[in-house]
């Protein structure tokens, strides 16, 4: 049994507790062994809470023995799961968020935030914190914090970023799902190069609270990696709602999302975009390849296709107010983090993309940054506008095949070369995050070389029913569950 846990999602697992062929302490022991076999040679947990987790588990226990609970209270009862080492804190245990300044000092979060509390109280079992790049700031995960993550299906290329080491951990079968953000891409990619489901979920959908602001940090959200489509819906029952003093909110879902898994979503109208924004030019014929196989299976299923986007993604205008605030919000990072040091971070406490973004942000006056601001949700109203004659945009999750770790690399004497290298690898994903608008990416294709390639779809604003329906109904048209990379546990 513990060698086939690795290859069941958490629904499944989830039920075998419930059912009694497995414990909860079973369920956690196992994925226990599997981090220690197998995390050494991709490097996405970086940090573990072993003999806590099993403390945890056993007081669960030893309280249910008393009052007679069932296993069945909880949606997730004892399955395995990470957070990501950026954001969504948990109290006492490490948060680095790719800085070696924060290893060194050992700092620890002093507070749960609400999202980890939603996690925990469904059950679900934190066995530690996976990698990411330094503030997550690129699509690749080789902080100098704590070394290259590694893609399970190909060690020598990225598992993506910036959640690339929850997605590493999931693709491996180290754990069934992991929690995952995404500020520009940062679910999506990773799920795309590691061969997973990444949902981004709406803005205000899930609470970000209470250690960050919505507001200033209105580009990110948090959600996790899964490997099925039922799994993400399940797990979003779980993480999304209002938390008290929320600035943001989504409108609430009509029904459990995990209701939506198996709903005929109906004949989508689909727009099909396998060019550069801003060109005619086609992305990587491989990616274009993959979006046109995904394009011919919904309209296989049913649903109407044509080569169609929005007017506004050719707009070079999007990319300007983008940078101004994600460089802002590098520079109250480092600001954050110094604070919370008793010291100045300078130049030689980070990377030098870091220090080049941030010293940006700080040239940047307040009035230039709400004309950012302003100027970016303008575009917004005018790129939604699509969303009124289409239901769902479809493109390929990634403008290329997953690349060499390395290829995101900066020095001092070009500190954004590797940022701007990201602009080809991830022409579709920051898009949404401006809008706020849901996307998923769904492991439908692969290249020549037998790496995932993500297949990404994008709906109207809070319309994350829609596309669960519609990633649920692919992935019984296609279904990827037995797909395994070369590092599996």
């Amino acid at each position: 049994m513990t060698d086939e846990l690795a290859t069941l999602d958490a629904t499944a697992q989830a039920d075998l507790v419930r059912s009694g062929a497995v414990s909860r302490r079973e369920l956690v022991d196992a994925a226990i062994a599997r981090i220690e076999k197998t995390n050494p040679e991709i490097n996405a947990v970086i940090s573990t809470r072993f003999e806590r987790a099993v403390t945890d588990i056993d007081a669960v226990d030893a309280v249910d023995a008393i009052d007679d609970s069932p296993p069945s209270d909880a949606p997730f009862p004892g399955v395995p799961f990470l957070l990501k080492d950026l954001a969504c804190p948990m109290a006492g245990e490490p948060s680095h968020e790719g800085m070696r300044a924060l290893r060194e000092a050992e700092h620890t979060a002093t507070h749960d935030g609400h999202l980890t509390r939603r996690y925990r109280r469904a059950g679900l079992v934190v066995l530690g914190r996976t990698n990411t790049p330094e503030l997550g700031l690129l699509p690749t995960t080789e902080p100098d914090s704590y070394g290259p993550t590694r893609n399970p299906w190909d060690p020598q290329r990225t598992p993506g970023g910036s959640s690339g080491g929850s997605a590493a951990a999931v693709a491996a079968g180290l754990v069934p799902f992991a929690h995952g953000s995404d500020g520009g891409g940062s679910i999506r990619i990773p799920a795309a190069a590691c061969g997973l489901v990444g949902l981004k979920t709406s803005r205000g959908r899930v609470s970000i609270g209470p250690h960050a602001g919505e507001l200033n940090r209105f580009l990110s959200v948090q959600f996790a990696l899964t490997r099925s489509v039922r799994d993400a819906a399940a797990l979003l029952d779980v993480a999304a709602g209002e938390e008290t003093g929320d600035p943001i909110v989504a409108p609430p879902a009509r029904r459990p999302y995990l209701d939506e898994v198996g709903v005929d979503p109906g004949r989508l109208r689909v727009g099909l975009m396998t060019s550069i924004p801003g060109t005619a030019d086609p992305v990587h014929p491989e990616c274009v390849a993959a979006a046109q196989d995904a394009a011919g299976l919904l309209e296989s299923l049913g649903h109407h296709v044509e080569v169609s986007h929005p007017a506004a993604f050719d707009d070079p205008s999007r990319v300007g107010p983008f940078l101004t605030v994600w460089s802002a919000n590098a520079a109250y990072a480092l600001d954050s983090w110094g604070r919370a040091l008793g010291r100045d971070l300078g130049e030689g406490d980070v990377e030098p993309l870091t220090w080049a973004l941030a010293s940006h942000g700080r040239s940047t006056s307040a009035t230039q940054f709400l004309t950012a601001v302003g100027e970016m949700q303008s575009w917004c109203r005018s790129f939604l506008d699509w969303w009124d004659e289409f239901d769902v945009l479809l493109t390929p999750t990634l403008g290329e095949p997953t690349p060499a770790l390395g290829s995101f690399a900066a020095t001092s004497e070009s500190p954004m070369a590797g940022f701007m290298r990201s602009a080809s690898f991830t022409p579709y994903t920051p898009v949404c995050n401006q809008t706020g608008q849901p996307a998923i990416s769904l492991p439908l294709g692969h290249d020549s070389d037998g790496m995932p390639l993500g297949t990404h779809l994008v709906a109207a604003p809070f319309r994350e029913d829609l596309l669960i329906r519609v990633a649920a109904q692919l992935e019984d048209a296609r279904p990827w569950s037995g797909r395994r990379p070369t590092i599996h546990a």
